[in-house]
């Protein structure tokens, strides 16, 4: 086993290395960039360098070289790469064993091997993996592609050779849209992969995303059951589970023979997850999965395959890597139970889930569930970087209970400080073709009206931020209290747009009578707590003048100066700003140019996302005032309108 090791990236999942590598008794080095200098996983390791000259990626965690530098200088034997970030890329990995370090993961070759689609495909297929239908091979000629879709038979899928994420990916429904597609698809992959090459593959109608994680010693692998991640948003995963719901004993054993082989084709040492697309529309059969593609790392859910096995695979990784051989056999991993993970992100869900930024100031997780996150409260949410604050995850006897401790655990998951995906993971949970089991990788696109619903502030929540605000909720008053008249008081806060008035008078120290909105609301303290309007008041935390009432997932209030207000009425409604820091990466408009609300004036990179930003109203450009690849500040004017 290794006495030390360097972790080559950063938030949840450094952390969650850490925590098995102390276990084991090995020392942890960690790396940071500029905005990483505090840290959770820099405050975790046993020792912290710095790298890089700047935040971004390109500037510090991508930074090999560096990488392997320090690890050397730190007396670290192995480098374990998490995921993202350098844990792909088979050029890093020859380095680091040229250095003389071991990298905590497959070969290069075997990376090298799964690393473009069409290529695995093809390997494939020559282990005896089925594969979708379709064109893999090296011709991009534009009419021998639309050809080659005829013959597969529409709906076709074109997706990029390279990379992930979704980027280069277009569904085409009919061959007179083949055309458009195919070089909107190869323009997007270029961009992103500077490869443009696409491949054809025939397009499932209910498809599901179910992966098979597998584990192999360089001879011999064995796989430790399926994940269903079929609940994605843009080809992202929201919630995933393991195992698949529907899932049969044939299909199990078929699917993961089926990725074993793949594995064992290329050798395969660590972790790894083989992806397969399953036609769900008529019950899931032995004949109806095929592989799309192998992920050659450790997988952000992989927390709900040790929960349903017990197994610690990155113990397993740390063990493989320092020459142990594998020593369990397929018969020894048990299958218990059911878990789901969801990913909880600092993200705007109605303003389509735009990534957030912003300092937590308030972050808790309920005893129940585990939570693997690499932020603490204080805590920055960077606009660098993935904006995840934490995977909830929980593990139940059946499927039933398991997805009733994960509403559970979600309502009770608590962050301030920034808008959350909380409610939307909340509804989704709660979706009764989800419940059921009916799963597809189509659900959420057309769910989303349902799923996405703005929370409302009751009568009740309302008193909750107004009683933290008057400081009503914790006062303890003198003996003298009973000798002066109730005490009247009133305060104005903001809830979204719109400001109200509460009222309240104070009858006693266990009593307010509230008015809010023409409602009245009473508040008894009873047993050492507060009874609002016949509910126990809910947690509520106070950062400045933001107030959090922890119901519904956080509903967060103002405490309105009026002097402020009042100076600041008016606004400006003809400025586009930019909604976060992050690239200009492409202006539409023009000076003079006359625009019509919803159309496309802008693009913003941030996050590792492109965000389109819309004109608000029909109106002209009166002044463009920025330009492409300019780095923006959160607020930045970027366009103009004229006055209406």
């Amino acid at each position: 086993m290794f006495d030390k090791i360097l972790i080559a990236n950063r938030g949840e999942i450094a952390c969650r290395v850490m925590e098995t590598a102390r276990s084991l008794g090995v020392k942890t080095v960690a790396v940071y960039s500029d905005a990483d200098c505090d840290a959770k996983h820099v405050a975790m390791a046993d020792e912290a360098w710095h790298i890089g000259i700047g935040p971004a990626p390109a500037d510090s965690y991508l930074l090999g070289d560096e990488i392997i530098a320090v690890a050397k200088s730190a007396g670290a034997q192995g480098i374990h790469p998490g995921y993202g970030f350098l844990s792909e890329n088979p050029e890093f990995v020859d380095a680091v064993e040229a250095a003389g370090l071991t990298f905590i993961g497959p070969s290069a070759k075997a990376i090298r091997a799964m690393g473009l689609k069409d290529a695995a495909k093809a390997l494939m297929e020559e282990a005896g993996v089925p594969v979708v239908p379709g064109y893999h091979g090296a011709n991009q000629d534009a009419a021998f592609l639309a050809q080659q879709a005829d013959e597969i038979g529409y709906p076709v899928l074109i997706k990029a050779v390279a990379g992930g994420g979704g980027k280069g990916m277009r569904l085409v429904e009919a061959p007179d849209e083949f055309a458009d597609a195919l070089a909107s698809a190869q323009g997007e992959a270029q961009t992103a992969f500077g490869n443009p090459d696409c491949l054809i593959e025939k397009y499932i109608q209910k498809p599901r995303h179910i992966e098979v994680q597998v584990f192999g010693d360089g001879t011999r692998a064995v796989h430790l059951y399926e994940r269903d991640c079929s609940l994605q948003r843009r080809h992202q995963k929201v919630i995933e589970e393991a195992p698949a719901p529907g899932m049969t004993a044939e299909m199990r054993k078929a699917m993961g023979d089926a990725a074993v082989r793949a594995a064992e084709a290329i050798g395969y040492k660590g972790a790894g997850t083989v992806e397969f697309i399953v036609d769900g529309s008529n019950g899931l059969r032995p004949d109806g999965f095929w592989f799309m593609e192998m992920n050659t790392r450790l997988q952000v859910e992989h927390p709900v395959t040790e929960l349903v096995t017990g197994v610690d695979l990155v113990e397993w990784q740390l063990r493989v890597a320092s020459g142990e051989a594998l020593t369990s056999t397929q018969d020894d991993i048990p299958l218990i139970g059911h878990a789901f993970e969801a990913r909880l992100y600092a993200e705007d869900v109605p303003k389509g889930f735009l990534p957030a930024t912003g300092t937590l100031t308030h972050l808790e997780f309920p005893a129940g569930a585990r939570a693997d996150s690499g932020v603490r409260a204080g805590d920055v949410i960077s606009p660098w970087y993935d904006p995840m604050i934490s995977k909830v995850i929980v593990h139940g006897p059946t499927r039933a209970v398991a997805l009733a401790r994960l509403s559970e655990a979600l309502a009770q998951t608590q962050v301030g400080g920034t808008v959350t995906n909380l409610a939307f993971l909340g509804a989704l949970a709660a979706d009764q073709g989800f419940a059921s089991g009916d799963v597809d990788t189509g659900l959420i696109a057309r769910e989303i009206d349902t799923l996405v619903v703005d929370p409302e502030a009751s009568a009740e929540h309302k008193v909750a931020a107004a009683m933290q605000a008057m400081g009503l909720i914790d006062t303890v008053w003198d003996s003298g209290f009973s000798l002066w008249a109730p005490l009247h008081r009133s305060i104005t806060l903001q809830w979204r747009d719109d400001s109200f008035v509460a009222t309240v008078e104070v009858e006693s120290p266990d009593r307010q009578i509230w008015e809010v909105d023409g409602e009245q609301v009473i508040c008894n303290r009873m047993a050492g707590h507060w009874d609002v309007g016949g509910t126990r008041l809910p947690t509520v935390v106070q950062h400045g003048d933001t107030i959090t009432v922890f119901a519904d997932y956080g509903l967060n209030f103002e405490v309105v100066d009026l002097l402020d207000q009042a100076s600041g009425a008016g606004g400006d409604g003809n400025v586009v700003e930019a909604p976060m820091p992050g690239l200009v990466k492409a202006v539409f408009a023009t000076a003079g140019q006359e625009v019509k609300e919803g159309d496309r004036l802008a693009i913003l990179e941030a996050m590792k996302m492109e965000h389109s930003l819309l004109a608000a109203r029909d109106g002209v450009v009166a002044e463009v005032l920025a330009a492409d690849g300019d780095q923006v500040e959160a607020g930045a004017a970027l366009i103009r309108l004229e006055e209406a």
